[in-house]
């Protein structure tokens, strides 16, 4: 019988509740300030785009958009809450930038299809753009006010039907890593320990960094961790061991992450309604199926299933 096992934690989660119970919060600071400003801005202009869509597509040059600023208003009020409403509001804002890149992508479209109002949106994406650097530069602040919330590890295990030999083998070809992890776009080896990885959010926006394989056991463990100057800090390891009975392979992950931009690759998942550990756990089974049956399945074209068994994440993996 086939065992599988996925474990997800945050290790840091109760010190980081501790930690923020014991700390007395610095209202009068610049980054505090900033951040509660951000918070009432996004209330505002949310409540703009829910109440009155129309003037504000007109305000921006984007007559037939009315509908989809309503929506963008929603997200707006979502995230001016959950800053306004937290201890450290790294997280919402680091959503808000993912919010800014999606409008910043809206307004290049009605730059693009509206060339009678270009001024108009130009204006808008320049104020934007404005806005998205504050954030950024909140975002930034709040994270270093909280720098042990900024470490967490995600694990996730799995039995896969086939030997700790074929699993290694696979796993260290890096260039195989696309065909199974959802958010990376190509891996090119750089030289025998160092690679290139190309992924991208669910924005589109394109994230790149160097990676290091640290430790190298055959058959049984890989270690690595980004290099200096990546857009990502990451590490993590994963191991090889011969299930009891030779009944195939446990492969067990780690990652340790924390950085800014891994913060926002994860406020833009959750944002779109994923996390980095069901990110995790889904690559794992696409693994397992890859090496098993040869290919990675899906429900797309069954009549069972949804019009479209295609996911988020299977698309941002093509």
């Amino acid at each position: 019988m086939a065992i599988e096992i996925a474990e997800y934690r945050s290790t840091n989660a109760g010190r980081r509740r501790g930690a923020a119970a014991g700390r007395p919060q610095q209202p009068g600071n610049f980054g505090s300030r900033l951040a509660t400003g951000l918070g009432w801005f996004s209330v505002g202009i949310g409540i703009a785009e829910v109440i009155a869509p129309r003037s504000v597509a007109r305000l921006v040059g984007a007559r037939k958009s009315s509908a989809l600023l309503r929506v963008f208003g929603i997200r707006e009020i979502a995230a001016g809450v959950g800053i306004l409403k937290s201890r450290n509001p790294a997280t919402a804002l680091w959503a808000r930038v993912g919010g800014d890149i999606v409008d910043l992508v809206f307004m290049a479209s009605v730059m693009k299809d509206n060339r009678s109002n270009q001024d108009r949106a130009i204006g808008a994406a320049i104020a934007v753009a404005g806005v998205t650097a504050l954030d950024i530069l909140a975002a930034q602040q709040a994270a270093a006010q909280a720098p042990q919330a900024r470490n967490a590890r995600l694990e996730a295990s799995l039995l896969v039907n086939k030997s700790p030999e074929e699993c290694y083998r696979f796993w260290h070809d890096v260039e195989n890593l696309p065909r199974f992890m959802s958010y990376v776009n190509s891996v090119r080896v750089t030289s025998e320990r160092r690679s290139h990885w190309i992924a991208r959010t669910p924005a589109d926006a394109p994230l790149e960094w160097d990676s290091e394989i640290v430790e190298d056991i055959p058959d049984q463990r890989i270690a690595w961790r980004s290099l200096p100057g990546s857009d990502v800090t990451h590490s993590g390891s994963v191991e090889f061991e011969r299930a009891p009975g030779n009944r195939g392979t446990v492969i067990r992950i780690q990652a340790d992450y924390g950085n800014t931009a891994h913060a926002l690759g994860a406020a833009l998942a959750r944002w779109f309604g994923k996390n980095p550990e069901q990110i995790a756990y889904k690559d794992l089974r696409r693994f397992k199926q890859l090496l098993e049956t040869g290919e990675i399945i899906t429900t797309e074209g069954q009549p069972a299933g949804r019009t479209s068994g295609t996911t988020w994440l299977d698309s941002i993996a093509r």
